[in-house]
This record gives C-alpha cells, structure tokens and sequence, in this order.
C-alpha cells in the first residue's frame, strides 16, 4: 500500500488516505491547557509510581459510574494503560499461559494477532458475519474448544458492528459457564451517532470481565497513549504485576490531561462524534450509488463496504491507491472472513470522502478481477 501511494504520488494524484484509524481531530482545548500547564511544573518530571496514578484512577471510576452506572475500586478494579493496545498485549501477557486458547474476532483488529503471538496462544477465529450483524455465534464454537479468554470488541473495527447489552450478558455468561476471562476493547465508547450509546461489558457483571478504554478516539489523544483496564479485580492485578515488571505508567502531565477529559461534560465529546456523524452521512449515498452493499454505522471511525465482485481486496487498494490516489484498507488485512469488503476511515471532510467515492466510481470493471495486466484510470 505505501508503494502504491509512492506510484501514486509520483504520477502527480492527490493522496486521500482512508486507511488509518487515527482521529483528524484536535483533543478538547482544556485538555491541550492542562497539559501545557503540567508541562511548567517540575513535580511532573519524575518517574511515576502507582501512588501517583490515584487521581486518574478515580476519573476512570467517576467515568464509568457516570456513564455506564458501573461502580468500581479505584484502588483495585482500574489500572491506566500506555494506550490499550499496550494494555492488551501486556493482559494477555498476565492471564494466559503458552499454549491456551484465545477466541479472537474475524475480521478483528490486527494488533490482536500480534498480541497473541506474543503470549504464545493458540487462537481460534470465531467468524463475524454480516447476516448475524457482525456478532460472533458462541454456540457455534465447538465443544472441544476450552478457551482462556475471548476478545471482543464493539463498537467494531473494522466493521462499525454495534452490540447491545443483551448481547454481553449472553456473552459474560457464555464464559462465566467455561472459565474463560471475557476482554473487551472499547475504543469507540463514545463516538457514537444518534440517540444510539454503547454499552459496557462490565455492565453485565465484574466478575470474569476486564474492559480496555482509550482516549484516542474518543479524546482525539491518540499519540498521548493514555486508556485504562477496569473490571475483574484478579485480573487487573494480574496486569498490573506483568506492567510494574516492564514499564512506568504515564507521564503525570498526560495523566492529568486524561483525568480531566474524563470529567468532561458529554457534549463535549458529542461534539467530536458529531464530526464523524457528518462524514458518514456524506460517505454513505456515494457509495450506495457505486452498488457497493455498506449498512449506516451507528458509532465507531469506520465504513465496512462489500465491493460486488471483490475476490482479492488487497490487489483492489493496492490498485486503487495507485490509480486513484485513494488509500482504503483491504478487507482481508482484518481476516479471512474480511474478504470482499474494505474498510474506509472516516478521517477526512465530508466533500474530500465525497471526492474519494467519485474517484473509485471512475475505475473500471477491470480493477475488480485479480491479476488483470491491463491498468485502469482513474
């Protein structure tokens, strides 16, 4: 992909990316100020210890009360992450052994896999399907499968899949009855579209559930690398040893800045998914119009658009990056059961996605069958 936006690029195209899921948006200016003013103070230069993390703890725990009516331990049942996916990799890390079985979405986000391998488990893709909207069929798992723990994620990436809290009581039981931790990744909590609000899987019981939040998405903090672990208080101590083995916790000037967009007024953040409401609204005409099958997300940064005709969704972006300038992420970087789809990220105005649906409408039918030698333009 990166070659074909170099081709692209030389060929004199304007570059539209549309295949990283990092926030175009600015943090909350408070947020921006409180950092700044952490920054001029020497207390925050030093390492800092579990103590220190006390007031983000109890941010997390107001948020989660506040939000979900969920109540937990600051002192016990939070832990602040350096962003979760490296909270996921060090989880996986303190509750697995080499060799147990993880339950793993397909298609999933990707840095699961490598998570996983660094573990040292033996995963088994449980498959998403579009006709059970994008909600993984646990009965389906065969009986002999005995997993340690099962990762979810919703709302969805790659697919923008919303589940309810029916659904995660089902799912907390479903491991409850097995001895499997249920893991839930959370980014999206808050962008989220409509009088539609995400559930917690802790609302379905701390007993056997940990959730990783981020503040990247949902505080446009993505290159802070700021979230929390909450839940399961064994597991969250679990986490904590394997992290005080490795690393510090966040710097305290980005740990104040957290602490403080978690108080933040909801229509702070509703402001933020606003945006990205906008950009749906204007992505999702232009591609019904092209006879691509895409369902309207309710929340998450995504599009999940089936390309009629797709067999190879990696030689189609490829392709499409160097003749149209436009860079999606092809379906099957998420999975095998991604193929024939591909994923755009809303990142850009609404006119530049419109702009990005007009150019891909201009390939030819050529561009969707694998391994044509003909080029198509744009």
């Amino acid at each position: 992909m990166d070659a074909a936006k170099s081709r692209a690029r030389a060929a004199g195209l304007g570059i539209i990316d549309l295949s990283i899921g990092s926030s175009d948006l600015a943090p909350p200016p408070e947020v921006l100020e409180e950092l700044r003013a952490a920054t001029h103070d020497p207390a925050t230069y030093r390492y800092p210890l579990f103590s220190d993390t006390a007031p983000l703890r109890a941010a997390a725990a107001a948020y989660l009360a506040r939000r979900f009516g969920v109540e937990v331990d600051p002192g016990t049942e939070v832990l602040p992450l350096i962003g979760a996916q490296e909270g996921l990799a060090h989880l996986l890390l303190a509750v697995t052994d080499p060799g147990d079985t993880l339950l793993l979405p397909d298609p999933g986000y990707p840095p699961y896999l490598g998570a996983a391998a660094l573990a040292g488990v033996n995963v088994v893709r449980v498959p998403l399907r579009p006709e059970r909207g994008f909600l993984p069929d646990l009965d389906a798992v065969p009986a002999g499968v005995r997993p340690r723990a099962l990762l979810l994620n919703y709302p969805n990436n790659p697919t923008s899949a919303v589940a309810d809290l029916a659904f995660f009581r089902r799912a907390a039981a479903w491991c409850r009855a097995r001895g499997t931790l249920l893991i839930h990744d959370h980014p999206y909590a808050e962008l989220t579209f409509g009088e539609y609000r995400a559930p917690s899987a802790l609302q379905a019981g701390m007993e056997g559930v940990i959730e990783l939040h981020s503040l990247s998405k949902t505080h446009h903090m993505g290159g802070f690398r700021v979230g929390f672990a909450a839940g399961d208080a064994g597991a969250v101590a679990a986490l904590a040893r394997v992290k005080g083995a490795v690393d510090f916790h966040p710097y305290l000037g980005i740990q104040r800045a957290a602490a403080l967009a978690l108080g933040l007024p909801e229509e702070v953040g509703r402001r933020g998914a606003a945006v990205f409401e906008a950009r749906r609204d204007a992505l999702m005409p232009e591609l019904r119009a092209l006879g691509w099958e895409v369902q309207t997300p309710q929340a998450s940064m995504y599009a999940w658009a089936r390309v009629p005709g797709l067999r190879d969704s990696v030689a189609y972006a490829v392709r499409a990056a160097e003749v149209t300038g436009v860079a999606l992420s092809p379906g099957r970087a998420f999975g095998e059961a991604g193929e024939g789809f591909v994923r755009f990220a809303l990142v850009q105005p609404p006119g530049v996605l419109r702009e990005a649906a007009r150019r891909l409408g201009g390939m030819r039918d050529e561009s969707l069958r694998p391994g044509t030698a003909q080029r198509s333009s744009a």
